[in-house]
């Protein structure tokens, strides 16, 4: 190895060695202040130390859309910011309850759709939440009581299973005291809820074509979770994460999409047309990543839009 080589590699690594001090150490202090004030109630089988060791190794691995490590383009605030929502939420992205996403130089933590989940296991009291496809050919039907649905028959054929005859798919969540909701989607409402993505859903290969049952148990999950979390109290520590974890991360979109586009934008200038051939334009494709949706597993285990700027939550947070 070269002189040159090792210095980069040391330098490097005392780089990193600086934001687990100054970032995740101090975050995993920080959470741990939460609970010891009662501010905060974890899962009981929830160990903030394995989470933040498995978000630091997934993290020294995690790149932007340009390959670039997220360590090195985010800022410290961003990545603070990010495990703190993780910690508080009570999540750990080794068992695929969320991902670390950069948007410009902003990390965000956005929640998969098993960190929904267990979220709403712990905010809403609900003891079960599953889901199930409903294909072209299968017995289904449901009743409509004071404003809930009540799914009474669903009878499925194997030979019916098929991502090319989904017709609907269906979220129960059920409360500890007995109660359960059932939101239902219809085939249209899933596809129209599909278009909004930045996945490209509609391209060959993509999760959506791939995975169109796995995606369709997701979509309506997603759906019937956020009715609970967002009827929730607002007033609570891990309701103000769970809503700004969810607001930054659509704030930091938008800024990194109207960056792009500005870095794109075609200006006109006049010009004198010389005897050399122009060089060809070069475009980039836009590539991004979505988790490939696995079965949901038992687990046991918004305060209103912030304005602005995202502020260090170490210095602007709810009154603590």
């Amino acid at each position: 190895m070269s002189t040159a080589t090792a210095e980069k590699t040391s330098n490097q690594g005392n780089a990193l060695a600086l934001i687990k001090k100054d970032v995740v150490d101090v975050v995993g202090k920080k959470v741990q202040e939460f609970v010891s004030r009662g501010e905060l109630h974890l899962p009981p089988n929830y160990s903030v130390e394995n989470a933040m060791k498995s978000a630091w190794l997934i993290l020294q691995n995690t790149v932007d859309k340009d390959k670039r490590p997220v360590l090195q383009v985010c800022t410290r605030d961003s990545i603070a910011n990010a495990l703190l929502d993780m910690a508080v939420q009570g999540l750990n992205p080794a068992k695929k309850q969320g991902y670390f996403i950069a948007y410009g130089k902003q990390l965000v933590f956005q929640r998969s759709y098993f960190g929904t989940m267990a979220v709403t296991k712990r905010v809403a009291g609900a003891k079960d939440i599953f889901a199930e496809v409903v294909y072209k050919g299968d017995e289904f039907e449901y009743t409509i009581k004071n404003g809930n649905k009540y799914i009474t028959k669903h009878v499925q054929r194997i030979e019916n299973v098929d991502p090319d005859n989904i017709v609907a798919a269906y979220c129960t969540i059920i409360f500890d005291d007995g109660r359960q909701f059932t939101d239902v989607m219809t085939w249209e409402e899933i596809q129209k809820a599909w278009s909004k993505s930045k996945m490209n859903p509609d391209k060959e290969g993509s999760t959506h074509k791939e995975f169109a049952q796995e995606m369709a148990r997701k979509t309506v999950i997603n759906r019937a979770c956020k009715r609970y979390l967002n009827s929730s109290d607002d007033g609570s520590l891990l309701m103000y994460h769970v809503n700004r974890a969810d607001e930054v991360a659509a704030e930091a979109e938008v800024e990194a999409e109207i960056a792009e586009n500005a870095n794109q934008e075609l200006i006109d200038v006049e010009y004198e047309v010389m005897d050399e051939t122009p060089a060809a334009e070069e475009t980039k494709e836009e590539q991004t990543k979505e988790e490939i949706a696995e079965k949901p597993k038992q687990e046991k285990k918004q305060d209103k839009p912030q304005q602005g700027k995202q502020q260090t939550v170490f210095e602007e947070g709810p009154g603590f």
